[in-house]
């Protein structure tokens, strides 16, 4: 359970300094971590936590998309504080170039041909990179990858 320790020390450091953003968006880790664990009937793996925080992250990132394309640049800036701190619990993301790599052979593997076989490629990308990649990056690699094939 370090990861879970590390949370929770980071929400008393931050409550100590007065970090308002970091204590909100700690406060909401550990509540929806707490949902799951209940759900779970268990307690969380750090695998586990890390798929819940990149949910959080996930949700984060559509919300800025949203609020850019309305034009609330305050709600963007206080989204992105906010993915700030959870991109501290996530494992570094893959590069473009491995994303690349890993889908192409992924491709190779399945014999993947058309835009029709795209699920199982992203399946099998996503099964193999688990928590550091994007799913919707992967997506539009495999896409990209297989649309020029077809």
């Amino acid at each position: 359970m370090a990861l879970l320790d590390q949370i929770n020390q980071d929400l008393n450091t931050a409550l100590k300094s007065g970090d308002q953003v970091t204590v909100s968006t700690v406060r909401m880790v550990i509540a929806n971590l707490n949902n799951a664990r209940i759900a779970k009937g268990g307690e969380l793996t750090d695998d586990e936590i890390i798929g819940e925080i990149s949910k959080d992250a996930k949700r984060h990132k559509e919300s800025i998309e949203a609020y850019k394309s309305a034009g609330r640049d305050d709600l963007v800036s206080k989204e992105q504080a906010e993915l700030g701190v959870l991109t501290k619990y996530l494992p570094e993301q893959f590069s473009d170039e491995e994303l690349e790599k890993m889908v192409t052979e992924a491709i190779g593997a399945i014999g993947a041909k058309t835009v029709d076989d795209m699920g199982r490629v992203v399946g099998a990308v996503m099964s193999s990179a688990g928590a550091k990649a994007d799913g919707a990056k992967v997506a539009s690699i495999v896409r990209q990858k297989l649309g020029n094939n077809g």
